[in-house]
């Protein structure tokens, strides 16, 4: 008889899971941050050419609706709205996703904070995850900008990003590009090939001052438009929190989704209706803050010493 009935994870490990979660919930009680929930299903999704949203289509509905990729932009809403600070633990989606360290439906964690600046909030980050992981409470995160790291770890001179400084270095570790891989998918390919599995080694790394091209909803440095107030935090080589001192311009947040569509048609890809709620929630006036995003799954692979995604999850995509 067949047995891919059973869950993919061990008793150990979903109690462990369980005790996250709730290590979790007290950090932001005792930090005053109020838990809310957001749909799951929306009328928008993201426009983002990287992510693929899951589609469904609902009884009485002629338009498409998706699967969340990110509770960002109903968040948002709440922030426009007065709700102050805020997180979510939820289900998000994305389609294509699969993988050792990928599932198409996984747990994540988001929060705002009206007070922090970006960085003071990658630091939040840190502190949760010396919480969640048992970390000491002096190791010190490590800072590094996004310039910094490719030259410590890739060899090569922010001043000279081309695709054949790029090329150059993947050839010298013996990695090959994808054919027509160019511009700032080849230099995401050079950092997630050749910097970010050597980040985090005993303690996390925050990467940050990511370049304008990779701002994604991030505000751009005051003092360097060239570079956007983004970061990201790894740990043990393993990319866990993406978060931003979040765009609250409306005109400009209009004119990203505008470029993310002409990028969309560039390679292909169906174009995505802006998110004309999201953008009257700005134009109302957005607070200045930061938030991020955590992978849950991730930081419990951490916990458990699992090296599979599938280990952490009751059922994985496999057994679902």
């Amino acid at each position: 008889m067949s047995q891919d009935w059973r869950p993919g994870i061990s008793e150990k490990t979903l109690r462990l899971r369980a005790a996250l979660l709730a290590r979790t919930r007290e950090f932001f009680a005792a930090r005053s941050l109020l838990e809310v929930e957001t749909p799951l299903i929306g009328a928008n999704t993201v426009t983002d050419p990287h992510l693929d949203s899951l589609v469904t289509r609902l009884a009485g509905q002629s338009t498409d609706f998706f699967l969340q990729t990110s509770p960002e932009y109903h968040m948002k809403r709440l922030l426009a709205a007065g709700s102050g600070d805020i997180y979510q633990v939820c289900k998000v989606f994305r389609n294509g996703e699969a993988g050792r360290r990928h599932n198409p439906e996984f747990t994540m964690i988001e929060w705002y904070r009206l007070s922090m600046e970006y960085l003071e909030l990658a630091r939040e980050v840190c502190e949760l995850l010396a919480a969640l992981l048992d970390q000491p409470d002096h190791a010190e995160p490590e800072l590094l900008e996004y310039a910094e790291a490719l030259e410590r770890f890739a060899g090569l001179n922010a001043d000279d990003l081309s695709d054949g400084a790029l090329l150059a270095a993947l050839n010298a570790h013996d990695i090959a590009a994808p054919e027509r891989t160019h511009g700032a998918a080849l230099q995401d390919l050079v950092f997630s090939t050749l910097v970010a599995p050597r980040l985090g080694k005993n303690k996390a790394t925050v990467i940050y001052r990511y370049p304008a091209a990779q701002a994604a909803l991030a505000r751009l440095c005051r003092d360097d438009p060239g570079k956007a107030e983004r970061f990201e935090v790894f740990f043990d080589g393993m990319e866990l929190a993406n978060g931003f001192q979040e765009l609250t311009d409306a005109v400009e947040q209009k004119k990203r989704f505008s470029n993310d569509n002409e990028k969309r048609q560039r390679e292909k890809l169906p174009t995505i209706a802006t998110d004309q709620r999201l953008i009257a929630a700005l134009a109302d006036g957005m607070p200045e803050c930061a938030g991020v995003a955590l992978g849950f799954d991730r930081v419990v692979m951490l916990a458990a010493g699992a090296d599979n995604i599938a280990e952490v999850m009751s059922f994985d995509v496999t057994r679902a």
